[in-house]
């Protein structure tokens, strides 16, 4: 069924698209395509609660009750979107059911306003049966206002309809009033509540506005129904997006029920085939590179240029993990005596993934590609404060040709991350499948990327008696990069603003402390203030924007408090740290990148992961001191060390207690080099051949050929 376990509902409205652009068969889908704004080419209305059946018009039935997949098999869309009529169930009801009292009637072949067909019966288009149903149940306004259009682009009629209406001898009734699918999906009573892509491989595109479907489960976005809810705001000029239902443990009880069945099949591909989806969807993220950058910056604020990155990164994530099937492969051992040994890497089966705000789609690619190279299914819950990208990237890989319930991006707050690491599998009062679902453990490996507090949290949730899971953690820092005494200044200072200032400072692997060595101390600060001061703050989406805006306003407050209470215990601000107004943007969360000096070992912001752009410039003595500061945290996420001198540099660097070292360079990454930290920056590896034994498990099988056995029981 297509809308199998689909919240749907009768009186659901229906609509089916497909790209005008692409040439079509059918000359009359055609010709009503092409004089509209949008690629809509039919609507109905959903007559059951299951969703298998609608009530619409068309040219070769008239009204009729119809199976919708039947519908979709003959109308060949690339997507049907479901949506929601914001008015009572009762209305929703008497509109469906005064629809089903005109199944038989002809279909309105000359779109006459007073449903009629040409021959004088009473008739109705599709589009037209949809608003006259509504209409009955008391919505007068359901449909927007519209007059029927029969011209193309430049004014003129097009071919199709001055000789469709010729053969009626009638006139084209231009102008006149009516309704159109593409129009009608415009109501502002429709809130769309579902939306399915049918053809993968063909048609992935992003959508020009967001909406509340923001879950992906069986393949397709669905906004759930849920008791609690969060909003999702714009960063850059603090509006509401939209709002979002957090997905409750009886819905990732289902996606997970979907989930075990669909990794079996998944799994038993081999992995050059897992991997052809892969590539095919870097492919997708690469063609759409610009628009999924504008919705990346929309959605987490950081700057335009480097969302472009961040996509371009993805796609290279996906790419790399596509080759790696020679590496998910085991090894053979021979024992002696016709005995044998061999070992295989097998899927760990479902994996929860919890994502970051600040590189919402880079981080999920970092978690998704190799966890799906390996033969997982996974169950992505990406942050709140950024959940947009996520469930496009669950998109584009379905329209890769990953199989439904493969992925599935469940979206909500700390409750739903909560349940996702707790999941312990599926009662055996609700299993439907049989006694392999019976027997499921539900999530078996979790993977999480954000703050040391909420990673310890996620820790403690894997290690309950009964329920232990290996988790791979990649955690907060409070990493600090060595200016040692001959380094090159300038390069020196473009890495301190690469180690501060990228995604306004909200960066895990952040050094904030800049140790410069005595000698260059005040070249290094000219330097680096004035070249502070000439970053352009403002709207992320402009090109020339450096500093975009702050994920929430309680975050920009948090930074600033950390740089006021700095300067009140001593230290000296010499740049930054003030609210910014963007003309145009008030409402953004926009704040000064801040230096300061006469850093205390002692203040908080020395020792606290700040996660903002606030660089501390510290001089120091010789390299043991630099040493001994740069080590002198809890975490042990990125450290770096800028000297010509590259004995140097490798000396330093081999006493630095941290999972990534830069050497005149900082917070770069690659998806070929493994990333991750040391201490309370979390354990395990992200990207490289190190993220496929993160997410996949060794298996030793252990033979006997040799069609005899000693019996070391007997004397």
């Amino acid at each position: 069924m297509f809308l199998k376990g689909v919240d749907v509902a009768a009186g659901d409205v229906v609509f089916f698209k497909k790209d005008v652009d692409k040439k079509n068969n059918d000359a009359f889908e055609e010709a009503v395509a092409n004089v509209a704004s949008e690629a809509v080419i039919h609507t109905a209305l959903l007559c059951d609660d299951t969703g298998n059946w609608v009530i619409h018009a068309a040219r070769q039935s008239g009204v009729s009750r119809e199976q919708l997949c039947d519908v979709i098999e003959k109308l060949q869309p690339e997507s049907v979107e479901i949506y929601r009529a914001q008015v009572p169930q009762t209305t929703r009801i008497s509109a469906y059911r005064w629809a089903e009292t005109k199944v038989g009637s002809y279909y309105n072949d000359i779109f006459s306003p007073d449903m009629h067909d040409s021959k004088g019966n009473e008739a109705f288009y599709c589009c037209q049966l949809v608003a006259k149903s509504y209409e009955y149940a008391g919505i007068q306004d359901f449909c927007p206002p519209h007059q029927l259009n029969f011209k193309d682009s430049n004014g003129k009629f097009l071919p199709f309809w001055e000789e469709y209406y010729q053969k009626r001898s009638l006139p084209i009734p231009q102008d006149v009033p009516g309704s159109h699918p593409a129009k009608l999906i415009h109501s502002n009573y429709l809130k769309l509540h579902f939306a399915q892509v049918c053809f993968p491989m063909m048609n992935f595109t992003v959508p020009k506005t967001i909406d509340s479907a923001l879950h992906f489960v069986r393949g397709a976005r669905v906004a759930l129904t849920a008791t609690k809810y969060f909003d999702v705001y714009q960063p850059r000029n603090g509006e509401i997006l939209t709002r979002c239902a957090c997905a409750s443990a009886e819905v990732i009880d289902e996606v997970i029920k979907d989930a075990y069945e669909a990794q079996q099949s998944w799994a038993a591909l081999n992995a050059q085939q897992r991997g052809t989806i892969l590539r095919q969807a870097a492919s997708i993220i690469r063609n759409f590179g610009d628009q999924l950058a504008h919705l990346e910056t929309v959605d987490c604020g950081k700057t335009i240029q480097e969302s472009g990155w961040d996509v371009a990164a993805s796609a290279d994530t996906f790419e790399f993990f596509a080759g790696t099937a020679h590496n998910i492969a085991g090894n053979h051992f021979p024992l002696g005596n016709d005995n044998y040994a061999y070992t295989e890497r097998v899927p760990y089966g479902i994996v929860g993934g919890i994502g970051v705000w600040n590189y919402p789609m880079l981080t999920a690619s970092w978690k998704i590609a190799p966890a799906l190279m390996c033969g997982n299914a996974v169950v992505y819950k990406p942050s709140p404060f950024a959940p947009i990208t996520c469930l496009l990237l669950a998109q584009i890989l379905q329209s890769a040709g990953l199989p439904d319930g493969v992925l599935s991006v469940l979206q909500g707050e700390a409750e739903t991350g909560q349940a996702l690491c707790e999941h312990e599998g599926i009662n055996k009062g609700e299993a439907e499948t049989g006694q392999a679902l019976c027997e499921h453990e539900g999530i078996n490996k979790v993977t999480f990327t954000g703050s040391t507090a909420t990673g310890s949290k996620i820790l403690a949730s894997c290690s309950l008696l009964g329920r232990m899971k290996p988790v791979t953690l990649e955690l907060g820092g409070k990493s600090a990069m060595i200016v040692c005494k001959d380094a090159d200044v300038d390069i020196a200072v473009t890495g301190a603003l690469m180690a501060n200032f990228f995604s306004q400072g909200e960066v895990c692997s952040n050094a904030s402390k800049v140790l410069v060595h005595k000698s260059c101390y005040d070249e290094f600060r000219q330097k680096v203030v004035e070249q502070t001061k000439s970053l352009i703050i403002g709207d992320p989406l402009l090109k020339e924007t450096k500093i975009g805006a702050t994920i929430s306003r309680e975050h920009l407050n948090k930074v600033k408090a950390y740089i006021d209470e700095a300067v009140k215990q001593g230290a000296k601000l010499l740049y930054g740290g003030d609210v910014v107004n963007v003309k145009g943007l008030e409402n953004g969360y926009y704040l000064s990148p801040a230096v300061l000096e006469c850093i205390d070992e002692q203040m908080k912001i020395y020792k606290e992961e700040v996660f903002g752009a606030a660089m501390l410039i510290i001089p120091f003595q010789d390299d043991e001191d630099a040493i001994r500061m740069a080590n002198d945290t809890p975490y042990g996420l990125a450290a770096g060390v800028f000297t010509r001198n590259l004995h140097l540099a490798y000396s330093l660097a081999s006493k630095l207690n941290a999972g990534n070292i830069y050497i005149n360079t900082f917070n770069i990454t690659n998806s070929m080099i493994p990333f991750g930290g040391m201490k309370q920056s979390g354990f395990g590896r992200e990207n490289g051949v190190a993220a496929l034994e993160a997410f996949s498990q060794w298996k030793s099988i252990f033979v006997n050929a040799s069609e005899k056995l000693d019996n070391p029981f007997r004397n």
